[in-house]
């Protein structure tokens, strides 16, 4: 059976098309800098080299076209024509209070993710763009949502509610959700794996590290808090999203700029973050180039970046009790060493340390702490699509 899994991310979109009664994926790709100047896609078929083509992928319905184009391409292609895909597993972000587990995915399915759409502005969109399409193209064809928020849902209640009349969240469901949870899990029975140890054991942290990011706190494998919200603009500095900030900043914007709360939504998570810092973009590759010429804001957006992911890591170390391993995954964790070293530097009280050799790798899975470091840090190359296409293959084999 073939699944094709589709990953909509604020700015990128990944894609597999894996045979799943074998696990094997017969072709990979990245549709990179979506919306960003120099946009590319990257595609990698079973047993050939990576081929990097030039695309203009203005939005994610771009992405999605190139993506369908390429895997029935002559040359590059695995397959003739969509056919021969028998489900398409999508990565959802937002569930609100409707979805608690991944579904089968129906008109009203897609009604129940469009109502997220507030709550998940930069992601649910582009979600649904690429149902929407993959629906057009092969209509017969089952499908499935896998949403981040179902593993946060071992979240006790202190930790998933706000200090605000309760009665807000009986109407309203205004709670923390949490996001990257298929990706946090699979790391974290990754990690298990290769400190060979049972994950029910385990306190870990788990630093998913990409232009949405993310720390989450796992014990004895369930997430028991995590630093994303209500909605993914809570938490760590991001790529075009603030994080958290002080709630009263919405009112004194809207009284000082004139705003209304949808322009300062529109600010919150499409205009702050690294890229409202430092001015040149969102994309951490450009603000080392530009700190390395001597830009200062782009230096302070990546000093913030890292600042924030180091406090997370220490709060969480309480909320778990002590800790077994960090975990850096996903585009910034797997492969910026640069992000790594500033993250840890200076936690050595807490047991970590890590090796500035071990720390040059990219993308690769490896423990990179000293020999002598009483805590594991691990840099774990998150792999949602295969956990998508597994959660898929199970919905539907059951009809």
């Amino acid at each position: 059976m073939k699944i094709l899994v589709i990953n909509s991310g604020s700015s990128s979109l990944k894609y597999q098309l894996i045979d799943i009664e074998n696990e094997v994926v017969l072709a990979k790709g990245l549709c990179d800098r979506i919306g960003i100047d120099n946009s590319l896609l990257k595609h990698t078929k079973k047993g050939s080299d990576t081929v990097i083509l030039e695309k203009e992928l203005k939005d994610h319905r771009d992405a999605i076209k190139e993506v369908i184009s390429t895997l029935t391409d002559e040359n590059l292609g695995v397959i003739k024509d969509m056919s021969e895909i028998s489900a398409v597993g999508h990565r959802v972000v937002h569930g609100g209070e409707k979805f608690h587990d991944s579904v089968i995915i129906d008109d009203d399915v897609i009604k129940g993710i469009k109502e997220c759409i507030e709550l998940a502005p930069l992601h649910n969109p582009p979600n649904i763009i690429g149902i929407e399409a993959c629906r057009q193209l092969i209509p017969d064809v089952p499908m499935v949502a896998v949403f981040d928020t179902a593993f946060h849902q071992t979240m006790p209640e202190h930790a998933y509610l706000y200090a605000l009349p309760y009665d807000f969240y009986k109407k309203y469901g205004i709670r923390k959700y949490g996001f990257h949870g298929t990706s946090h899990k699979y790391v974290a029975q990754r990690a298990a794996a290769m400190l060979n140890r049972p994950l029910e054991e385990l306190k870990l942290i788990s630093c998913h590290l990409g232009n949405g990011a993310s720390v989450c706190a796992i014990k004895y494998g369930k997430s028991v808090d995590t630093s994303m919200g209500f909605t993914p603009l809570a938490g760590l500095a991001m790529g075009t999203r603030s994080g958290s900030v002080d709630p009263a900043v919405v009112s004194f914007l809207i009284d000082k700029e004139h705003l209304t709360v949808q322009q300062v939504n529109e600010y919150l998570n499409k205009k702050s973050g690294v890229l409202g810092i430092s001015g040149v973009s969102s994309d951490f590759r450009d603000l080392h180039e530009a700190a390395e010429k001597g830009n200062k804001r782009a230096k302070l957006a990546i000093d913030i970046f890292c600042y924030r992911v180091k406090k997370y890591i220490a709060e969480y170390s309480a909320v778990t009790e002590g800790i077994d391993a960090v975990i850096f995954t996903a585009g910034i964790g797997e492969n910026n060493d640069v992000v790594r070293a500033k993250v840890t530097e200076g936690m050595q009280y807490l047991g970590i340390s890590i090796d500035p050799e071990k720390n040059k790798i990219r993308g690769k899975e490896i423990d990179i702490s000293t020999p002598d470091a009483k805590v594991r840090t691990l840099v774990i190359p998150t792999n949602e699509e295969l956990a998508i296409a597994k959660e898929t293959y199970k919905l539907v084999s059951r009809k």
